[in-house]
């Protein structure tokens, strides 16, 4: 059992709802890009208490839980790592928009788990959110794939919901591709 099978269960566990966002699923939607970890996004703040790793902590694992401050955009983030696995981070979010993300996520099969995969629009609007120049990368290459008319207009449908500098990113970002 992998890393990441063993972190999703230990979320499946406790009912959080979650999705893989970051680099592995920017590849599931056909766009490689290497990264050292893999990324997973809940807004339930119950993974920043230890009890819920404790299964995996007993397996070998380390887990380091770090809170966001007030003026974080974040809640948190839960690293997990052991061994040669490719370490883990349980990103805690706490916008609202970010639940939705994690109810229209679809499942796919990476490695020896089924995973909720965050859809390609709701890649770019955490990428809007997140606003780093690694992220606009990854915008505009999902916007050069064949769907994007319709990633467009699922991004369209979301950004009213994102903040004032993120609907900024897409107008610019939309008229330079």
């Amino acid at each position: 059992m992998t890393l990441l099978s063993r972190v999703l269960t230990a979320l499946e566990q406790i009912g959080v709802p979650h999705a893989l966002i970051g680099a592995a699923a920017l590849a599931a939607h056909g766009i490689g890009r290497s990264t050292l970890d893999l990324d997973v996004l809940v807004t339930d703040a119950r993974v920043l208490e230890r009890a819920p790793w404790a299964t995996v902590e007993a397996e070998g694992a380390s887990v380091e839980i770090r809170r966001g401050d007030a003026d974080d955009p974040l809640a948190g983030v839960v690293r997990v790592e052991q061994g040669s696995d490719r370490p883990v981070d349980v990103v805690v979010g706490r916008a609202g928009w970010q639940s939705e993300v994690l109810a229209r996520a679809a499942i796919a099969r990476i490695g020896d788990v089924d995973v909720p995969i965050a859809t390609a629009g709701d890649l770019v609007a955490l990428k809007l959110y997140a606003g780093g120049a690694q992220d606009r990368w990854d915008i505009v290459q999902l916007l050069a794939g064949s769907e994007r008319a319709a990633l467009v207009t699922a991004v369209d449908a979301m950004v009213p919901k994102l903040p004032p500098r993120c609907r900024a990113l897409w107008a610019e970002i939309r008229g330079q591709s």
